[in-house]
């Protein structure tokens, strides 16, 4: 069985071992893979691994031997997947393995908006505070997020973890989800898209990808939203335009 991983890097810069891969057959492991690349690179391979290197109809008709894509990370929009479905090529991602850390990073966003760390630091260290009239020194306002109204839209393990996180905030959490209101906690509240983009404080977009959801977030969709709303997009670019 000929294995090929076109962007290997990203998940293993050196620190990993390959043998148990290596172990299931031929294996080729290259750091990175360009467009121009892909065909030489993956013309007899059965099982591809990828992790940003897309694979469109158009690739995909030219890999006839090709039986399985592993995605090596969450999003898989980097796979034709109706494409693979015709030709029966299997296809897997690897949804949640970075839980954890997207939402923790979610949070690393909302404290640097909301409490302008950087900002402060660098001006206490200029002098600012020490020069400063009074003992209280601050340059921007700094919002509480006790009680502010927070809106994940998606809520799979990303989205759910994340909206833990803000409950332990003591924020009001809403979801757009396709989940029924009967599968959420009692906490979260499900709301219509466009409700939740006018009435959050904050939005944070953890949706796939897909034909549905690209360009989500739109000019009117921003127009509906309060101006001191804060949007947060750790899923896709593509959501938005």
């Amino acid at each position: 069985m000929k294995i090929v991983v076109l962007d290997g890097y990203t998940v293993n810069p050196g620190d990993l071992s390959w043998e148990a891969l290596e172990a299931l057959g031929e294996c080729t492991v290259y750091e990175r893979t360009a467009p121009e690349e892909l065909y030489t690179r993956a013309a007899e391979a059965e099982i591809l691994l990828t992790n940003k290197v897309v694979l469109s109809a158009e690739s995909l008709e030219k890999l006839p031997k090709l039986q399985y894509i592993g995605v090596l990370a969450t999003g898989y929009n980097v796979v034709d997947i109706e494409a693979a479905r015709k030709q029966g090529i299997t296809v897997t991602n690897i949804p949640a393995y970075s839980t954890s850390s997207v939402a923790q990073m979610v949070f690393a966003h909302i404290l640097n908006i909301t409490q302008q760390i950087k900002l402060h630091s660098d001006e206490v260290r200029q002098g600012r505070w020490t020069s400063n009239s009074d003992f209280c020194f601050w340059n921007t306002p700094l919002i509480e997020l006790q009680g502010k109204r927070i809106g994940i839209v998606g809520l799979g393990n990303i989205g759910f973890k994340t909206a833990r996180i803000a409950l332990g905030f003591g924020m009001r959490v809403c979801a757009y989800t396709s989940k029924s209101s009967l599968q959420l906690p009692l906490e979260i509240k499900k709301l219509e898209l466009d409700k939740l983009f006018a009435t959050c404080d904050i939005i944070s977009l953890h949706c796939p990808l897909t034909e549905k959801t690209r360009n989500l977030v739109h000019a009117q969709r921003l127009a509906l939203m309060k101006p001191t709303a804060i949007l947060i997009n750790t899923g896709r670019g593509g959501l938005s335009r």
